[in-house]
């Protein structure tokens, strides 16, 4: 049996950067039923596609959706009990963080460090009166409508009802003045994802047609729980069509802009819910994660995104709730936001209780001084080989000398590894993530509706249509063997670490904005260290941790075992804290709470 050695990773390496008229060309080619087969297949055969998945044996046996061995239970911890109610677990969330600390802003320190306005900085206003959710969402909206209007567009939303925004902030507020908030959450705002249902607003996933034959009757479970805790919806966030891209371009609404650098894409697909919370517009957002949608996005602008374990949190009433490598996480601007809107989505469907067996979903308690003894026993696995594969030095050094910070602070060991089989495991991720996508799609294809996608979606179809049930197999039994490998490395680490990303931010080409592109080069930039989370349902969170010489955002990552979260948590709770005299405005930021 033989196995390619680790080598830079391009998804795939050897396809062009197409826009514009040249890229329609291009996909009318591949759609062809035979000259466009004979191109895909030259090359997936120039990528070594069909030497790795049809011409090697796999003796393992296929997983088909992740399977997780037992775990040692984490320390320094609370137990949240999901089948309890949102506001509940808010409450005990709350209790894990350190004492409030008010910010300088209040207390008349007129030149504090750049932070972004927490969660519990909302909740201090509206309890003093120093604001209401009423006041805070009518700053908004004129925001959100000039975001639209813009020439080109540049949408934030694509789905969005200013009186229904204003209806939840005045229930909000009347709570407040009754004395009577619901949660911490209680009128705080967030953006939903435009694949994961909330009422009254469409889903359309980024498409101009979904809503025509899936109408949307209730709420997403996670976004059910949302409402419960006071959160005020203020709309559908823009991503990219289907989910089948990292860039975030969208030519059916307009492109959302990174608010640290608007000439550039803010990554996908989650680019709504990034930008939206990076711009301060909202606390957090809720994305879903297949293939690092949420982590890509909040990298490049700057904030906070976590993927759960697979399993952790109901995917019902997404419309990607069939897949096997899914997500639905916060993005947030801290860390500590995260956790609370972590734990007030949390909970598995009756069915992943029964497949997967998951542990008691926990969260660290960051307050307590065993948080500390946490973190000095914490082992930090890094292959630096792979760490250091980026395309500048300034990401691979800035999150370097994070992790030494974070050595010589908390004392924390860092442990070399080596991680077999990149190269199979982003070939098992495409296959199994592109077969699922396929699935989804394929009886409204069928129907006619592939001539109203983009051509970014109709270009990965094509290629996820060239893959056979026998390379379907084989990416399952690769996802086996590949799981062995990070369940060998977990024995003598907690965390894995890498860049989140291989690139910053990459500009967007202005004839990309009617028609899309495809740059599979800047595909695997984006994705060259999200896919082991994907792939076997591990959790992940991208922390910011500074930016390149152009300004633009770093993001590190760190991977977990399964159902590690709160470890996870911990580290990367350190990790900002470490990181809070590094923060910077963005260029697009608005001070929608407003202290003068």
């Amino acid at each position: 049996m033989s196995w390619c050695r680790p080598r830079r990773l391009t998804y795939p390496p050897s396809t062009p950067h197409l826009t514009g008229f040249i890229f329609k060309v291009f996909v009318s080619i591949i759609e062809a039923p035979v000259i466009g087969s004979l191109l895909i297949s030259y090359l997936k055969k120039k990528n070594k596609f069909i030497e790795l998945l049809r011409n090697t044996v796999i003796p393992e046996a296929p997983m088909f959706k992740p399977e997780f061995p037992p775990q040692e239970p984490e320390h320094g911890v609370v137990t949240l009990h999901e089948d309890g109610q949102p506001e509940d677990r808010v409450e005990s969330a709350l209790k894990c963080l350190p004492d409030y600390d008010l910010p300088g802003s209040w207390n008349g320190n007129q030149d504090p460090p750049f932070k972004y306005w927490k969660i519990r900085d909302y909740a201090y206003a509206y309890r003093s009166g120093l604001a209401t959710p009423s006041i805070v969402a009518e700053r908004i909206i004129p925001i959100i409508e000039e975001f639209s209007s813009k020439k080109p567009p540049q949408p934030l939303l694509i789905s969005f009802d200013a009186e229904e925004v204003r209806k939840q902030a005045a229930a909000s507020t009347k709570r407040f003045e009754e004395g009577k908030p619901l949660s911490i959450l209680d009128g705080i705002f967030m953006a939903i994802k435009d694949d994961i249902d909330c009422l009254p607003h469409p889903s359309k996933s980024g498409s101009t047609w979904v809503h025509q034959v899936r109408s949307v009757k209730k709420d997403a479970v996670c976004v059910s729980r949302l409402r419960s805790c006071g959160v005020i919806l203020l709309g559908k966030a823009n991503m990219h069509e289907f989910g089948m891209g990292t860039t975030g371009n969208n030519p059916n609404f307009g492109t959302a802009r990174n608010p640290h650098a608007p000439e550039r894409y803010t990554g996908g697909s989650s680019s709504g819910p990034a930008a939206i919370v990076a711009s301060g517009l909202c606390s957090a957002a809720l994305g879903t994660d297949g293939g690092g949608s949420i982590r890509i996005p909040s990298s490049l602008c700057g904030v906070v995104g976590f993927k759960t374990t697979y399993g952790r949190t109901d995917m019902e009433g997404s419309l990607c709730d069939a897949g096997t490598m899914e997500i639905i996480g916060p993005i947030a601007s801290t860390v500590e936001d995260v956790m609370l809107v972590y734990a007030a989505i949390l909970g598995s469907s009756l069915a992943s209780r029964n497949s997967l067996q998951p542990s008691a979903p926990c969260l660290p308690i960051l307050s307590a001084h065993d948080s500390l003894n946490a973190l000095e026993s914490l082992q930090i696995g890094k292959y630096t080989t792979w760490f250091n594969d980026v395309n500048s030095t300034d990401i691979s050094d800035k999150c370097e000398d994070i992790l030494g910070l974070l050595r010589r602070t908390h004392g924390c060991r860092m442990v070399e590894i080596v991680i077999p089989e990149l190269h199979e495991m982003r070939n098992a991720h495409l296959v199994s993530i592109g077969s699922e996508m396929l699935c989804s799609v394929n009886p409204d294809c069928e129907d006619g509706k592939a001539a109203r996608m983009t051509y970014d979606t109709r270009t990965n179809l094509a290629l996820f249509r060239s893959f056979t049930a026998s390379d379907y197999v084989a990416a399952q039994r690769l996802r086996r063997r590949i799981m062995y490998h990070h369940m060998a490395i977990f024995k003598n680490v907690d965390v894995i670490v890498t860049p989140t990303t291989g690139m910053t931010a990459p500009m967007i080409p202005p004839s990309a904005l009617l028609h899309g592109e495809t740059d599979m080069q800047v595909t695997g930039d984006l994705m060259r260290f999200i896919l082991a989370a994907n792939l076997l349902g591990l959790p992940a969170i991208s922390v910011p941790v500074g930016f390149d010489k152009q300004g633009l955002p770093i993001g590190l990552q760190l991977i977990g075992r399964p159902w590690g979260e709160a470890s996870l948590l911990r580290v990367a709770s350190a990790i900002e804290e470490l990181c809070v005299k590094s923060k910077k405005r963005p260029v697009s930021f608005y001070d929608v709470l407003k202290t003068n």
